[in-house]
This record gives C-alpha cells, sequence and structure tokens, in this order.
C-alpha cells in the first residue's frame, strides 16, 4: 500500500498542480490526505489535486514521487481509476449523496 505523488505540471488559479493516489484504496488515500490538512474540496473522485507549495510537504509525510505515467497506470492497474466517461456522473453521484471523500 503505497500514496503517490507526480510532479506538480497542470497550470491553473495561479499555481501548479500535480496528483496525490493510492495504489491500494480511497481510505488510505483519505487518511494520508487528512493528517496532510488538504481540504476534502481538493479531492477528485480517484485523487486529490495538490498546488506546488505543498509537494515537498507531502513527500516528508510520506507520499512516494513518482513520474505522471507511472502515477497513472498504478491508479489503473489498482482498480481505483474512474474513467473519463464515468466522471460526469460520479461527480452528480457525490453531490446528490454529500461530501464523505467516498
Amino acid at each position: 500500500m503505497t500514496v503517490l505523488i507526480d510532479p506538480p505540471l497542470w497550470p491553473k488559479h495561479g499555481t501548479v498542480w500535480g496528483h496525490l493516489v493510492s495504489d491500494s484504496s480511497l481510505a488510505e488515500l483519505h487518511e494520508f490526505a487528512e493528517r496532510a490538512g488538504l481540504p476534502p474540496r481538493s479531492f477528485d473522485l480517484d485523487h486529490y489535486d495538490v498546488p506546488i507549495e505543498r509537494y515537498d510537504e507531502l513527500v516528508e509525510l510520506g507520499a512516494t514521487p513518482v513520474e505522471g505515467k507511472e502515477l497513472a497506470r498504478r491508479l489503473i492497474h489498482s482498480g481505483l481509476r474512474v474513467p473519463t466517461r464515468e466522471r460526469q456522473a460520479r461527480r452528480e453521484q457525490l453531490r446528490a449523496t454529500g461530501p464523505d471523500r467516498a
């Protein structure tokens, strides 16, 4: 069980963003995010969006740095990846059931 982080490469909202995922369970991912003080709103169905400013801190807390392709490969292999075609329906489902991070 590993929490993975990729290099921040995605510019948006005045910063650059990376991704934080688990290769085994959403529970592991949410526990790490809570311990790190990441806001629930940064969760996006199968990952947390994390700003460049938090990268080093998250690595120090135990996230394993990997390249983006490796992160995606391991997320898919874990079975936790939410495919693009399912993302809108899953977001609507979460809005209806509440922001429980699951």
